[in-house]
């Protein structure tokens, strides 16, 4: 089995290219750190509600550790089945895709069978492997699904990839977007140039995953020279863990910034609502502690908002840090704008219904 983009449907590939939210879809466990599939279904169904264009399952947010514990396909699966159960809309649907050139391979065709319509390609596993060898990589698992490129951040796995090397990767026909999450503007701009260089910009959508800088990376026109022309592109959307959680509002967002870039004006609120951005994320992915309790510090907003039973990763050494729980009070009083407390308190009991 394989998809190419364009088997895609216009529906899909009309709201990549527009740009929509797209939330790192938690993972809800029990105390004994078991599925919950009521909680997970819950969170599946607030995304929608709240105005998501897609998810994305399987990724980072997801935990990496659901492939040693035989959750992968039971996670997908139930995240694509809720989605189509409870709303008519079309949705992106996006599975993370790690490990070997094998693995990403099996991964693909589960991702496949399924129903999902690309895969985000975390090269991770790939530390220490030349370039040539990352692109064939990249471009075997190209033959197989509609690929998302991944800029992972190096304090979390990731590795530094040059201009050239996003180049080479946005060359590839069945790229459609990439999610640029290096937390680093140097190497934003690298991506940035290296799908101009390859004159793909009508092809590949750029996803924000800059978690520190998602407001000015929706509201910039990066403008890059390619021989006697300047080419401006944008970040369509957000592909990120920041939204799993207050999704509501940055569906309106999103959408200010979409109403900006249109108008080619940029007011001062807009910029001052991607500082107090950057204040909520720096506490909900626990900068201070190097990034320890940033899967645990979204869990702590769900389950807040009663949308998970706790803050459980199937790691146990993997927690809220010491801290983090008054900061995030901090974060909660200072920017009410950026909570959704109220939607999510009147929609909660028919999610988990």
């Amino acid at each position: 089995m394989s998809l190419h983009r364009e088997e895609l449907s216009a529906e899909v590939l009309t709201q990549l290219r527009e740009g929509v939210v797209i939330p790192a879809h938690p993972l809800a466990l029990t105390a004994g750190r078991e599925l919950d599939e009521r909680h997970q279904c819950a969170l599946t169904r607030y995304y929608l509600d709240a105005g998501a264009g897609g998810l994305a399952v399987g990724v980072h947010t997801t935990q990496f550790e659901i492939r040693d514990v035989g959750l992968y396909e039971p996670v997908l699966r139930l995240a694509a089945e809720t989605a189509r159960a409870w709303t008519d809309d079309t949705k992106i649907m996006i599975a993370g895709l790690v490990g070997s050139t094998d693995q990403a391979l099996a991964e693909a065709d589960t991702a496949l069978g399924l129903g999902y319509h690309a895969g985000l390609l975390s090269l991770a596993a790939h530390k220490g492997a030349d370039e040539d060898a990352l692109i064939a990589h990249c471009q075997a698992v190209a033959g197989r699904i509609p690929l998302v490129g991944f800029y992972l951040q190096p304090a979390v796995g990731g590795i530094i990839l040059s201009a050239e090397f996003w180049r080479r990767f946005a060359a590839i026909d069945n790229v459609i977007a990439i999610k640029v999450a290096p937390f680093n503007r140097y190497r934003t701009l690298d991506v940035v140039r290296g799908v101009v260089a390859a004159e793909a910009e009508d092809r590949i959508s750029l996803y924000t995953g800059n978690d520190d800088h998602i407001m000015l990376d929706l509201l910039t026109p990066f403008a890059v020279r390619r021989g006697d022309e300047m080419v401006t592109v944008r970040f369509r959307g957000g592909l990120l863990g920041h939204w799993s959680v207050w999704v509501k509002p940055a569906v309106d967002y999103l959408a200010r910034a979409h109403a900006a870039a249109a108008a080619g004006t940029v007011d001062a609120e807009l910029l001052q609502l991607d500082s107090q951005i950057t204040d909520a994320n720096s506490v909900l992915f626990d900068v201070v502690n190097d990034f320890a309790g940033c899967i645990a510090g979204c869990h702590e907003v769900l389950r807040r908002q009663g949308l998970l039973q706790g803050t459980w990763c199937l790691n146990p050494d993997e927690a809220m840090s010491p801290g983090q729980a008054e900061a995030l009070d901090r974060i909660v009083a200072d920017y009410p704008h950026l909570c959704d407390d109220d939607f999510v308190a009147a929609n909660l009991e028919r999610w988990l219904d």
